[in-house]
């Protein structure tokens, strides 16, 4: 049996390799840049307090900032780690901290309208999940990736998924 990415499509191009796995840029960067420099100016702020200043800081108090960063960190862990990974029998779609695994059969289309926050999947069954590993910030390389999942999802089924 070939390859997946030995079939072509009807338009001529060919198949990504499978398993493949889309992740957002924009928003990866972001969490780690944002939260490196939240990092560095609360670490400067703290270390540039005089002892007497930082001595005035209760246990309570401290506490809520640690736990306030710990729920940045996790906000962040939880956008960067969307993605969606197409495998040969199945897509695994993670947004946020839900990871849902779908049956190809069960994957209709893919839509990445213009203005729009992430790519939607319309499913067998009349509704719609988000695919935030397409995040339209992210301009062409969410539309190709957009455009390489509606060919997946548009072969022909007796290729062997």
């Amino acid at each position: 049996m070939p390859a997946a990415s030995d079939r072509p499509t009807s338009d001529g191009r060919s198949l990504p390799s499978l398993p493949r796995t889309w992740r957002p840029m924009g928003v990866r960067f972001a969490v780690v840049g944002f939260g490196l420099m939240l990092l560095v100016v609360c670490a400067a702020a703290w270390f540039g307090f005089d002892d007497e200043t930082r001595a005035k800081f209760n246990i309570l108090q401290r506490l809520t900032l640690l736990v306030m960063g710990g729920g940045f960190a996790t906000i962040g862990w939880a956008l960067g780690r969307a993605r969606v990974t197409a495998g040969t029998d199945e897509v695994v779609v993670v947004n946020g901290f839900r990871a849902r695994t779908l049956a190809w059969e069960e994957v209709v289309a893919i839509h990445l309208p213009e203005g729009a926050p992430w790519a939607t999947l319309d499913l067998a069954d009349g509704t719609t999940i988000s695919a935030m590993a397409f995040q339209g910030s992210d301009g062409r390389v969410a539309r190709e990736g957009v455009r390489e999942m509606r060919a997946l999802i548009d072969r022909d089924p007796s290729g062997g998924r």
